[in-house]
């Protein structure tokens, strides 16, 4: 199957041969604080903004608008209104989340509304979703009506609830109609409505381990190789990160599910071009991995890359992870504004993108 992206069959058949070109795109948490030198001072502010960055960034050659979703926080919290008004808008760029928190989602919800927005963007939604992140209030789920099942954990709800939104979104008649229905229906049992074709394929599981990477592979799912990793050898974050990509593709090459999965990263880029650059970033870029703790497991962050263009091609040169994989998330400054993100964006794509072969 071919959508125009590229890709990287060699390395899928386990050969090394890393992906070169990227499919690049940007990912906003979507902060905002009542302060004056933020530019989203208010959830309409980060929500409007949004939109207007997803235009700016399409009219550049920027391949996809993601966004992260957190819940109980002064950030983006309702992912799919924001993607259908960014897709009402577009008529190119993919359109995703990086990712959804499924311990929060009723997974029939999920669907009709995960599917429903992709109708509206003619096919170019990319839904990144995962068990979450450590949250602002403690086991927020709750709030929104949800619990484990008897000896689960909150990890395993979240998967459950993974497994059956998968099940929705592909199509699969599960309900029994009633006999006395308001509207005729067809023969058979009854399917989530709407239903669009293709999005099965277009989910994304944000993986922490080489454990969680080969289960979204076992259940066929693209790999969203996350921002934090399970610190599992003690090596270089990228290089963990790369790994996890391999035990992926692995994993997926023992199973036929039909399609070329995508890969891909995030990472905290930017090139220093001017003075404003050297006055944001200069001196923040950070030269070594960050290692703490989530709950009782060690993780390991991936660093941040500040400098001068020609600088930065070098560092991004030694990132193996970024090497292998297929789609390059870059982390904004949403509280800068759109013009200066505009501006975030169209260095990477014109200064470090071409030097590296990335366009």
């Amino acid at each position: 199957m071919s959508d125009g992206y590229p890709r990287n069959d060699a390395a899928h058949s386990g050969v090394d041969s890393p992906v070169t070109a990227k499919n690049i795109g940007f990912l906003s948490f979507g902060h905002w604080m009542d302060h004056p030198e933020s530019s989203a001072r208010s959830a309409s502010d980060s929500l409007l903004q949004s939109i207007d960055l997803s235009v700016a960034a399409e009219e550049l050659g920027i391949d996809g608008a993601y966004f992260r979703v957190h819940h109980f926080a002064q950030q983006l919290g309702t992912p799919f209104p924001l993607m259908a008004a960014v897709a009402a808008r577009t008529s190119r760029i993919e359109i995703g989340t990086g990712v959804i928190d499924m311990r929060y989602e009723n997974p029939f919800a999920f669907a009709e509304n995960a599917a429903a927005t992709d109708l509206i963007s003619v096919g170019r939604l990319q839904l990144g979703i995962s068990r979450g992140s450590p949250e602002q209030v403690l086991d927020g789920w709750r709030y929104f009506g949800f619990r484990p099942a008897e000896g689960e954990s909150d990890a395993d709800m979240a998967r459950r609830h993974a497994v059956v939104a998968l099940q929705a979104l592909s199509g699969e008649r599960f309900a029994e109609p009633n006999p006395n229905p308001m509207f005729p229906n067809p023969p058979g049992k009854l399917r989530i409505e709407p239903y669009s074709p293709g999005l099965r394929e277009r989910i994304w599981w944000g993986a922490g381990s080489n454990g969680t990477a080969r289960w979204a592979a076992e259940l066929g799912m693209n790999l969203m190789s996350s921002t934090l990793k399970d610190d599992e050898t003690g090596e270089p974050f990228h290089v963990q990160q790369r790994k996890q990509i391999e035990v992926f593709r692995d994993e997926w090459a023992t199973h036929d599910h039909g399609f070329t999965p995508r890969v891909s990263v995030s990472r905290s880029i930017f090139a220093i071009t001017n003075d404003q650059d050297r006055r944001y970033f200069l001196g923040s870029g950070e030269r070594h991995d960050q290692v703490g703790y989530i709950g009782q497991t060690r993780s390991v962050f991936g660093r941040t890359y500040a400098d001068e263009p020609d600088k930065l091609v070098e560092q991004l040169r030694e990132d193996e992870a970024i090497q292998a994989a297929d789609t390059l998330l870059l982390t904004i400054p949403s509280q800068l504004g759109v013009d200066y993100n505009v501006h975030v964006l169209e260095a990477i794509l014109t200064e470090v993108a071409p030097a590296l072969g990335w366009r």
